[in-house]
C-alpha cells in the first residue's frame, strides 16, 4: 500500500469520524421518514456505505 492511499484512508477516516458525531447525527433526527423508514436510519446507512464505497475506490485503484 502507497503512502498516498494510506493519506487518504486516514482522511477517510476523519471524513466517516465526522459524519457519524453527534452534531451532524442531530440534523437527521426528528420525525421525518423517507420512504417509510425514519431519517436517522437512512442517514447512518447511506453515510456507511458511502464510506465503504469511498475505502473500496481507494484500495482497489491501480495505477
Amino acid at each position: 500500500m502507497s503512502a498516498r492511499q494510506i493519506q487518504r484512508l486516514v482522511a477517510l477516516f476523519a471524513f466517516g469520524a465526522v459524519l457519524l458525531n453527534y452534531p451532524i447525527l442531530a440534523i437527521a433526527r426528528g420525525d421525518a421518514v423517507v420512504l417509510g423508514i425514519p431519517a436517522p436510519y437512512v442517514y447512518l446507512f447511506a453515510v456507511w456505505g458511502l464510506l465503504i464505497l469511498l475505502m473500496a475506490l481507494v484500495v482497489e485503484r491501480t495505477r
